[in-house]
């Protein structure tokens, strides 16, 4: 069993790998890579979840043959239930499939009871394999699931010693090319970039990713009272902008829920990321840190009630990386 395990995980990397592509590209439903193996470990097939098909049935119609001695190695817990698709469970029992390998349990009471239908047909099923790590690729989707709310990562570019903009409120460029370039992968990877009505003002930003992916663009979310000038280029036809007028997080959240948004990538000023700090909204913080000091100007925080360092909020950090000259950080709020 330790040689099967061994091939299971490494199948489950490949589908966690192949799981990141679809994000950003499936609306309201999860990120899903499957892949399928022989008793040796050889790839017969593989697919992902980008919108069409379910992962599991884009790696059956990949696969030339599928022996019977097979098994599908799937991120998340293959679904029972019919919406635009048909169950995957109903695929994998058609296909001849007798084993099935899957990392996180699916809480979608919808579409949930897939291992208990493949079992009920004589299917082996295997759970909990690389859970943690396949829980973090689709952290979003498990969050709207779990939390009833989308995913908020807060994305701040800033100097060595914290700053957004100098005194006389210069900002741009703070980071370098390479930074850029990552960031705009952050959004493709996001279903909504949201700002505050101020940094349209004071930026006029585009707000969508700058590559040559052949795909919708996120949505443009901008909030606050103001109203947005109307040469703005967050109003172009390159993505649909939702203007949220209104500062009640509450109703923000029923909003983005209501336009399939899972996860959104904050790219505000500190007024209102450090407002959706204190309320509980932020989830995450890409921190992108130039080596470049300033002394003075516009700190990405405001202040957070604490008076004392006892009363400090410590981040998980869960990673940092070299992106050219500049530093990210990859860091989680809370437990």
């Amino acid at each position: 069993m330790g040689e099967m395990q061994n091939h299971y995980e490494v199948a489950m990397r490949r589908a966690i790998v192949l799981a990141a592509q679809g994000q950003g590209r499936t609306g309201a439903n999860p990120v899903v890579g499957a892949v399928i193996i022989d008793s040796d470990g050889t790839i017969l097939s593989d697919g992902f979840h980008a919108g069409g098909d379910h992962a599991e049935v884009v790696a059956i119609k990949n696969a030339r043959s599928i022996p019977s001695n097979a098994t599908i190695v799937v991120t998340l817990e293959p679904c029972n239930h019919t919406g635009k698709t048909g169950p995957c469970t109903e695929a994998i029992i058609a296909a001849g499939i007798k084993r099935v390998v899957f990392a996180v349990t699916d809480p979608n009471p919808v579409a949930a009871g897939g291992q208990a239908r493949l079992e009920a047909a004589g299917v082996e099923v295997i759970y909990g394999v690389l859970q943690e790590e396949a829980r973090f690729v689709n952290r979003a989707w498990l969050h709207v699931m779990e939390q009833k709310r989308p995913l908020y990562i807060w994305k701040i570019a800033a100097t060595l010693d914290g700053k957004t903009a100098a005194s006389d409120g210069s900002s741009k460029w703070i980071t370098g090319e390479a930074s850029r370039a990552y960031v705009s992968g952050l959004r493709r990877q996001s279903d909504a970039i949201l700002v505050g009505t101020g940094t349209v003002i004071a930026d006029d930003p585009e707000l969508i990713p700058h590559d040559d992916v052949k795909s919708l663009n996120p949505l443009r979310v901008v909030v606050g009272k103001r109203a947005i000038p109307a040469n703005a280029k967050v109003l172009d036809e390159r993505a649909q902008t939702l203007h949220h007028q209104s500062h009640d997080f509450d109703s923000l959240n029923a909003s983005l829920l209501a336009h399939n948004v899972k996860q959104v990538l904050v790219e505000s000023g500190s007024e209102l990321g450090t407002a959706m700090f204190r309320a509980g909204l932020i989830d995450e913080i890409v921190l992108i840190q130039a080596p470049t000091l300033l002394g003075a100007g516009r700190s990405f925080i405001g202040d957070l009630g604490i008076d004392s360092l006892a009363n400090r909020i410590d981040l998980q950090l869960v990673s940092v990386s070299k992106i050219g000259s500049d530093i990210a950080s990859h860091l989680k709020v809370g437990k």
